[in-house]
């Protein structure tokens, strides 16, 4: 059979061979720490802001409005709390969705232990969040609106542009949780009207363990940590230059080739469905906006099947995700295809399927019919 196809890029991406590259002369002779007065650290330093400058490049921003953090979660956590307690004084209410990330939604939770409310904002059966439910939601306490760019496991592009003309026009800050979006499709902060954004490395062919947080300038967010000076005294420590340096190049590489990258994963993502589709008819559902959705994710429910047999049947075959988890013997749906409503019957037996910059079609369609073995049998 050969080796697994793996479809499973929003979970995580292999580091670009030019990452690497790139990266190599931090790893081996480049050791010095940025803060120092020398050579090697006034080289750690140009290479920090070299980095910096090429992250603001691919979201439309100022170099000195990106802070390096060790990845998505930690963004999430900083730009969520950080606005939270930074605008405490201003009232306790944030609103959000039910289809966040957990590390938007625990940090919700957790906020909510002391004294601040949050709205989870129903979506619709594609799984969008509707513009006019945020104004809706919104009251006299509310200070920080957080609405995901794409959805992880539906892939479904949420009106942030829609949501933003509420934010503004109340003066309430917007957050975004970019993870999966960045590299994929447009993510410019003035087009999005958002405040903060937050970016995973490990989503975008860097290495794990690096990621960056938009703030706006102006923007009142408490410290994640407290210690020296680094990145303006947001996220005070020494750098993590290696992975700095590879989330840098990673970001110039995605603008670079963000068109002929979108196109590429397309075209395999379309393979794989139309050769699932062909030979299953109506008993296979895309879950998730039909357009409005990332152009490598495919969310497919494969009707009263078992997600987790099939993962098991797929285990050396194709790498993928499931929508569903078991527990004790017992099959617990996504939150996010709940809160969809998806069909029990299709929900159970969901994959998801994220192609890559490197996945070819050839690659999607033997992952289809290995798909379809695993069904037969």
């Amino acid at each position: 059979m050969g080796s697994p196809v793996y479809l499973d890029c929003n979970a995580t991406t292999p580091v670009d061979p030019e990452v690497a590259k790139a990266m190599i002369p931090f790893l081996e002779e480049e050791f010095g720490n940025p803060s120092s007065a020398y050579g090697y650290g006034i080289r750690a330093k140009r290479a920090v802001e070299d980095a910096r400058a090429r992250v603001a490049a691919l979201l439309g921003c100022r170099p000195g409005e990106i802070v390096f953090t060790s990845g998505g979660t930690e963004s999430n956590n900083h730009a969520v709390r950080g606005a939270a307690w930074a605008n405490r004084h201003r009232g306790n209410h944030i609103i959000t969705s039910a289809i966040e990330h957990p590390a938007v939604l625990e940090v919700c939770r957790h906020l909510e232990q002391f004294g601040f409310v949050t709205t989870y904002l129903p979506v619709d059966g594609t799984g969008l969040v509707d513009p006019e439910d945020v104004a809706a939601a919104v009251t006299e306490e509310t200070i920080l609106i957080t609405v995901m760019h794409a959805n992880n496991e539906v892939g479904t592009i949420e009106p942030l542009a829609e949501i933003s003309k509420t934010a503004r026009r109340l003066g309430i800050l917007f957050h975004t949780d970019a993870a999966q979006s960045a590299g994929k499709i447009e993510t410019d902060v003035d087009n999005l009207g958002v405040d903060l954004l937050s970016l995973a490395g490990h989503k975008i062919y860097a290495p794990k363990g690096v990621g960056a947080l938009y703030v706006r300038e102006g923007t009142p967010v408490e410290k994640f940590m407290h210690g020296a000076g680094q990145e303006r005294g947001f996220r005070p420590g020494t750098e993590n230059v290696l992975g700095i340096v590879g989330l840098g190049k990673a970001c110039d590489i995605a603008r670079r080739d963000l068109e002929k990258n979108r196109e590429t994963m397309i075209r395999s993502r379309e393979r794989l469905f139309s050769t699932l589709s062909a030979a299953l008819g109506d008993t296979v559902r895309l879950n998730g906006h039909t357009e409005r959705r990332l152009p490598n994710t495919a969310s497919l429910g494969f009707r009263n099947r078992d997600a987790q047999v099939l993962l098991a049947g797929l285990f050396d075959k194709v790498a993928v995700s499931a929508g569903a988890a078991c527990h004790s013997g017992e099959t617990t749906l996504s939150p996010v295809l709940e809160a969809m409503k998806v069909p029990p019957e299709f929900a159970r037996g969901t994959l998801r399927f994220s192609t890559g910059r490197f996945t070819t079609e050839e690659e999607a369609e033997r992952a289809a019919n290995r798909v379809l073995s695993v069904l037969k049998e």
